[in-house]
């Protein structure tokens, strides 16, 4: 279960957030003063891997454009002795060896990773949502990679979530003691639900947005039926493997498709900020809207 390679799936509409995503990529969306994505292309490279194929849409390259190099830009900051600046921009390009594959018709998650064939070939890889930021000490991917090497198993990062929500997820199916205590960090998955209602889910144990999956998953994505909302589901695809394993998340998710999570994730990481000013500013922001209130 060795892992170099990962999969960013970036080819969605971002619906949940129009208008401003008719025109931009809801992957590019910033949290402070980076886009989603680049949360996520770091989180990959923490993990060990420095090989990326993003699988974009159309409409989607102002993605290609902020991993490429800006020489233009690049000059000025130099010409400026704006050095700290000038690092930033060229770390962005120099990050990771990134390869784009355009999804040529929207039809799922499941149709999107499927793109990935031919790139990964025969070997397992990462596969990490662009529209998901997770934030935790040992990063997410390496913590299901350390999983995946020990079980020699496929490994998926699941969360919590509030019983009326878990309609909005797909949702793990494990035993009873496991569904509801925390005791484990890792554990047998024996099925998946996708979006279920909440007298049907199986527990409230819900997809993260990370994976760790052999490449079988190509099989059986090009045999299944469409399946929720008429789509090639990915959770279909996972159901077909021999055995797959849950790993709790430690940390926070943000879903920066939705107006609510974005928000929070740049209120929250504000407040985390290493430039002290940038703290005192949202603290004494918030507390005059509290006082205003």
């Amino acid at each position: 279960m060795e892992v170099t390679k990962a999969v960013i799936p970036a080819a969605g509409f971002g619906t949940r957030f129009l208008p401003v995503t008719k025109a931009q990529p809801k992957e590019m969306m910033p949290v402070l003063d980076k886009p989603t994505i680049q949360y996520v292309v770091e989180e990959a490279v923490s993990a060990g891997i420095d090989d990326i194929l993003i699988i974009t849409g159309r409409g989607k390259q102002a993605i290609e454009r902020h991993f490429d190099k800006s020489y233009e830009l690049e000059h000025e900051l130099r010409r400026s002795g704006k050095d700290e600046r000038l690092n930033r921009v060229q770390h962005i390009s120099e990050i990771a060896d990134i390869h784009y594959i355009r999804q040529k018709d929207r039809n799922g998650l499941g149709d999107a990773v499927l793109y990935a064939q031919d790139h990964i070939g025969d070997n397992p890889f990462a596969l990490l949502l662009g529209d998901t930021i997770i934030r935790s000490e040992v990063p997410c991917t390496e913590r299901l990679i350390r999983y995946a090497e020990e079980y020699k198993a496929p490994t998926i990062s699941l969360e919590r979530v509030p019983q009326q929500n878990v309609s909005s997820y797909g949702i793990a199916d494990v035993n009873a003691a496991q569904a509801t205590t925390s005791e484990q960090d890792s554990f047998q998955v024996s099925n998946f639900v996708e979006k279920p209602s909440q007298d049907a889910a199986p527990s409230n144990l819900a997809i993260t947005g990370r994976y760790i999956l052999p490449s079988e998953i190509f099989d059986h994505l090009e045999t299944i039926e469409p399946g929720v909302g008429d789509e090639i589901q990915l959770t279909d695809a996972i159901r077909k493997l021999d055995t797959m394993r849950g790993v709790e998340l430690q940390g926070d998710r943000f879903d920066i498709g939705t107006i609510i999570d974005w928000l929070q994730a740049n209120v929250e990481m504000a407040l985390e900020y290493d430039d002290g000013k940038m703290n005192d500013a949202v603290k004494q922001l918030l507390q005059e809207q509290l006082n205003d209130g």
